[in-house]
């Protein structure tokens, strides 16, 4: 799987942080049933690498990936546990290179142009605009579709389920990421009925 195929399997990517090791499996199940198939755990948690790799065993309908990967060492990790996919908030030559390297999708993160330039000379066309909303957005996206029209686009960061239509209406966007799938009450009170729920409409 390249990564637009990766995009193409769910439209909307959640973007998790597991805090309690313990709702990591029963979280990728609610999810799953709701059509979300594509998981993205951060790793910005303890729990990250061990969550990634019960998902991975114990989920097999769901893709589940790495995010906030920063170095070579994380990306070696995330692929050690299990990951499917590793994304990145930017993208430096040493995490270019492993990337490359790798048998699995690679998003980088990038803001301007200039990054996204140099994402693609790296040999990434399909990159994560990070942080979406603080960027520009929409507008930001519309204004790189005349000069990049080849580059493709997952936007995270200030995504919801009241903007998510807009972004994915637009030709250079296949998937957008965001956290509003996997509200943290509903976690710890282990309300997974309602985030199916929120994963149908996003689905949806």
């Amino acid at each position: 799987m390249n990564a637009l195929e990766l995009l193409e399997q769910s439209q909307v990517m959640p973007v998790m942080v597991i805090k309690d090791i313990t709702t990591a499996v029963d979280l990728a199940r609610a999810l799953t049933q709701g059509g979300v198939r594509t998981l993205e755990i951060t790793l910005r948690s303890e729990s990250a690498l061990e969550a990634i790799r019960l998902i991975s065993q114990e989920v097999p309908e769901a893709l589940v990936g790495a995010g906030t990967v920063r170095t070579p060492a994380q990306y070696e990790a995330a692929i050690k546990a299990g990951a499917a996919f590793c994304v990145s908030p930017g993208l430096t030559p040493e995490l270019a290179s492993v990337a490359r390297q790798s048998a699995i999708p690679f998003l980088p993160g990038i803001a301007t142009a200039s990054e996204s330039m140099f994402a693609a000379d790296q040999g990434f066309n399909v990159q994560k605009l990070f942080p979406a909303e603080a960027i520009g957005g929409i507008g930001l996206l519309k204004a790189l579709y005349g000069p990049l029209p080849d580059i493709v686009f997952c936007p995270t960061g200030g995504i919801h389920a009241q903007n998510a239509r807009q972004y994915l209406a637009l030709p250079n966007v296949k998937c957008v990421g965001g956290s509003w799938l996997t509200p943290e009450s509903a976690v710890t009170e282990r309300r997974w009925d309602a985030i199916t729920a929120l994963a149908r409409d996003a689905s949806a």
